[in-house]
């Protein structure tokens, strides 16, 4: 299973890192699109950077994962919601969902109650 949780690790962390470095673009439409303002386009884009590099951190630390796994879970909900908001299509939440899903894995996996 460790193998498996560092594997879930490295997609968050590879996705993240994809969406908002190299598709930058993308997401400043986004956020436009949401009337949010580019100060919490821009804390949330550090959040999510800084999450993802503690979830990589995290393979060779494992103490490190579970609070920036459950951190990435509440942004991933947050941007669920952010996309209900703004009445997308639902393909347009899949990403997001798929994140969530792989957050709340390794946020199990992590705790020292759930999955092993």
């Amino acid at each position: 299973m460790i193998n498996l949780t560092a594997g879930a690790q490295l997609v968050i962390a590879a996705s993240v890192a994809f969406v908002w470095i190299f598709r930058l673009d993308n997401i400043i439409k986004e956020f436009d699109e949401y009337r949010l303002p580019s100060i919490v386009r821009n804390l949330v884009g550090a959040t999510k950077i800084s999450l993802a590099t503690l979830l990589v951190t995290g393979i060779w630390y494992p103490t490190l994962v579970f609070i920036p796994a459950v951190s990435m879970s509440l942004l991933m909900v947050c941007a669920l919601i952010a996309h209900a908001t703004v009445h997308h299509a639902w393909p347009r939440y899949v990403p997001a969902f798929g994140l969530l899903l792989l957050s709340l894995y390794v946020s199990a996996a992590t705790s020292g109650y759930g999955i092993r």
